[in-house]
């Protein structure tokens, strides 16, 4: 390709690229996406001629073997457009990628890179196109995805502490390439992108091509059909919100209510409930007899529904989304000024404002093994830990995890408190008999 110039004045470029970059929200910063290869560097040109406050993000994969030049490419560019680069090279674990293969691996890199990197009120800019587009429907499709992914891309999504912007998302392939030849800009192109291997290089190589000549209107229709496919997603979660509030109770939701929705009605609440948490719906072969079964389940059942990195369970008439979380085998001790985390728990040993400079008692914080009494008064009688913890509803996943706080004595252990449900009044109150204050947090869902 050509060698470009200096970045071009902003009327240079056509009102159909340059528009939607000129009309971008107010920003502290924008960053641009930059791989080097023709839809990022013309969008890297576009938006430096019509804003000043601009970076750009190149992530070097290290796949290819013209990796460095690639990166030696944006590094140019970016010192002749005035440009600031950051660079961020990222290891891809070729063989170990999961069922999504090099593609997945690799764009889960790229975007956590993004999360680092963007701070509060920054734009991240990409150069995704109609095309684009289209692949992304039709991929998803392909993978049975619903109204969802049918969706397509969203013109902006928050990423991270900043927001992700696609700009070009009405405009096609064709027309992006015919400005940058006509401006005789220069890109490079990554030797994969010809790999029919890869699905998407295989559907816009082997078979976008043949539906465009078919359908010449296709762009169109697919941006059509993406944008009634948002409408409804956008209904969807509208539904879900107000149905939310009329099921939900402390983070749980009611099973007398879920019950008395519609089975469509039910999955959408629970797709909603799962997507807010940050997982994705779990992949099930029969949604509604394994919702039926969770639903209408005996109370002397304990069914669940497991996925990625959490459980939907049922316990004494609500269900439960209960994240999968590890908590150390063995018992740990707890030091003054260091933080335990455990599970949902962060506990912390505090001296008192009139605590003398004397070492902190011995503390150990473990799980349950069975057999555990409390006293919830110096000269009271005991109580078994198992029968209390039954009576205040907590589930027995959670008991399993509930981190026990004992005080190490010459003559054995003492309970002195369970998780965030109770602590020993030598341990909490405005004036601890001991001068040291035991605090248990949970984090908030």
């Amino acid at each position: 390709m050509k060698a470009g110039g200096n970045a071009a004045r902003e009327t240079d470029w056509p009102d159909d690229l340059r528009g939607p970059v000129s009309a971008l929200p107010d920003t502290s910063r924008i960053l641009v996406a930059l791989s080097g290869g023709l839809d990022s560097a013309l969008l890297l040109h576009v938006v430096a001629a019509c804003h000043s406050n601009v970076c750009a993000l190149h992530v070097n994969h290290q796949l290819q073997p013209n990796h460095r030049q690639t990166e030696q490419f944006c590094r140019s560019l970016c010192e002749r457009l005035a440009v600031p680069l950051l660079v961020k090279c990222v290891d891809v674990a070729v063989g170990e990628t999961g069922s999504g293969g090099l593609e997945e691996a690799a764009r889960t890199a790229r975007y956590d890179v993004f999360r680092q990197v963007l701070g509060a009120g920054d734009l991240l800019l990409m150069a995704h196109h109609a095309d684009d587009q289209v692949e992304t429907v039709l991929f998803r499709l392909l993978r049975g995805t619903g109204v969802t992914g049918l969706a397509g891309m969203p013109e902006s999504r928050p990423l991270g502490q900043g927001v992700l912007f696609r700009p070009w998302l009405a405009v096609s392939r064709d027309r992006l390439e015919q400005v940058a030849r006509d401006a005789s800009l220069s890109w490079v192109e990554d030797p994969s992108n010809t790999s029919l291997a890869f699905d998407r290089n295989y559907l816009r190589h082997a078979v976008l091509p043949g539906l465009k000549e078919r359908w010449p209107g296709l762009l169109k229709r697919v941006e059509h059909s993406a944008r009634a496919c948002a409408e409804s997603e956008a209904l969807n979660h509208r539904l879900a919100k107000l149905q939310w509030q009329a099921c939900s109770d402390s983070g749980r939701v009611r099973l007398s209510s879920i019950q008395a929705l519609s089975p469509l009605e039910q999955r959408n609440l629970l797709r909603w409930w799962i997507h807010q948490r940050g997982w994705k719906m779990p992949a099930l072969a029969d949604w509604d007899q394994s919702l039926a079964e969770l639903i209408q389940a005996g109370e002397d059942r304990a069914p669940e529904i497991r996925g990625t990195g959490f459980s939907l369970r049922r316990y004494r008439g609500h269900l439960y989304l209960v994240p999968h979380m590890d908590v150390p085998e063995e018992s740990v001790g707890l030091c003054s000024g260091c933080p335990l985390h455990w599970g949902p728990w962060t506990l912390r040993l505090v001296p008192t404002a009139d605590t003398p400079e004397t070492q902190p008692p011995p503390i150990r914080v473990s799980t349950r093994q069975g057999g555990e009494r409390l006293r919830f008064e110096e000269a009271g009688h005991s109580r078994s830990l198992k029968t209390w913890l039954q009576e205040q509803g907590v589930p027995p996943w959670e008991r399993a995890l509930l981190p026990l706080v004992y005080h190490e004595t010459p003559g054995g252990s003492e309970l002195i408190a369970a998780g965030d449900l109770w602590c020993s009044e030598q341990y909490s109150g405005s004036a601890p008999a001991t001068g040291w204050r035991l605090i248990v947090e949970r984090d908030c869902d």
